[in-house]
């Protein structure tokens, strides 16, 4: 009921950025139950019917991770003063924004079964009744019970994640209520964060998947890759090798990110590029996992157009709908994270402001972080690109 009335006392963008996440949920429930229909109209193609399953999980783990972007953005879970005295401490906010994010999900969950159910024709009286029979199977039965499993997926994986990340995340020294205190304290300059330590191994674990998705795409690429919305299968390894590489460049990200703060601190720095760095540095994990995977779905979206971009092989309509989720998905989260780090920092923002500090210089300051990360992460997904293409189209 808290997080009800909370919710109906949101900020616009607030209340829009939880109806993203309800749109996102509803698109990956469709294609979860479409993956069910095509299990129940074709028990012989047992196989194409896991793997199909197994590429629904790509859009479902961005989902989710829009969804604790989303979460940890909402001001409904950050710490204020006093909250805890009325039992509204870390774990009472964790637990309120995982149901606010239960909520939203289950909401496109439910929009996707009535969706689904209207084009199948099992649901009647409304425009466009059975206009995707012939396409989600509506000759087989559709099992309830695997329906109600499937759409539950991203509600349950949604909300415990938010719980977890919430919980997970350092408490911060609360702002006081009266903003208008004027009794100034001089805060204790916080501990250098400590650089980034995935680099390493989100590089080899990016190499080692390049390298089984090569290996297992020896051949012809164009039969060896099939996407969804065909009846042909796709090989595990290839699959694998993907995920390989996009969870290597997410581990990747933050040390990359860290890295593009050094290099703007180099030779002689002035104010602008040495507070654009030490920015960068200090936001590094916090922006750099969402421009790793932004980096490798981009990636997969260059090889596939590779691929798949002739018109000899044209897309399905559910892998369309599965690529504009992921797509969406990971942008969406990338500035939802960028809104999270604009956050944390306003009262920097404004204690440089008060000191003096041109407005225009801020400014700069974001234009050439934004100006590194492009130089840096631009021709690395051309590169990440190139690669995952060059065996497919061989």
């Amino acid at each position: 009921m808290l997080a009800l009335r909370l919710a109906r006392g949101s900020h616009p963008l607030v209340l829009l950025r939880r109806m993203l996440v309800a749109a996102a949920s509803a698109g990956v429930g469709f294609l979860l139950l479409c993956t069910l229909s095509y299990a129940s109209g074709h028990p012989a193609h047992s196989t194409a019917a896991v793997l199909r399953l197994l590429w629904c999980f790509v859009p479902l783990a961005a989902t989710v991770q829009f969804a604790v972007a989303v979460a940890r953005t909402d001001p409904s879970t950050r710490p204020r003063s006093g909250l805890s005295a009325v039992g509204l401490g870390p774990v009472r906010l964790a637990a309120l924004a995982a149901v606010s994010t239960a909520v939203s999900c289950t909401l496109g969950s439910m929009v996707a079964l009535l969706f689904f159910l209207h084009l199948r024709g099992d649901l009647t009286g409304l425009p466009f009744d059975g206009a995707a029979a012939g396409l989600l199977d509506a000759e087989a039965p559709l099992p309830l019970a695997a329906a109600l499993v499937l759409l539950a997926l991203v509600p349950v994986a949604a909300a415990t994640a938010s719980a977890l990340a919430l919980r997970a995340r350092p408490v911060s020294t609360a702002a006081p209520d009266d903003a208008s205190s004027e009794v100034l304290t001089e805060p204790e300059a916080p501990d250098p964060a400590a650089p980034p330590t995935g680099l390493p191994w989100g590089v080899a674990l990016a190499a080692i998947g390049l390298a089984v998705e090569a290996y297992m795409s020896r051949g012809d690429g164009h039969s060896l890759l099939p996407l969804p919305g065909t009846l042909e299968a796709t090989p595990t390894g290839v699959l694998a090798g993907w995920t390989l590489t996009a969870v290597g460049l997410a581990m990747a990200g933050p040390g990359l990110t860290h890295l593009c703060g050094r290099l703007l601190q180099a030779v002689r720095p002035g104010a602008v590029r040495l507070l654009a760095g030490r920015v960068l540095m200090d936001e590094s994990r916090r922006i750099g996992r969402p421009l790793g995977v932004v980096c490798a779905v981009l990636a997969a979206a260059v090889a596939g157009y590779a691929l798949y971009g002739a018109g000899a092989h044209p897309l399905g309509p559910l892998t369309a709908l599965g690529s504009v989720l992921v797509l969406g998905c990971t942008t969406a989260t990338l500035l939802t994270s960028a809104l999270e780090a604009r956050q944390a920092r306003a009262q920097t923002s404004q204690a440089l402001l008060r000191l003096g500090a041109p407005a225009s210089a801020l400014r700069a300051a974001t234009a050439l972080r934004a100006v590194a990360l492009l130089f840096v992460f631009a021709p690395l997904t051309w590169l990440i690109a190139e690669l995952a293409a060059l065996p497919l189209t061989a």
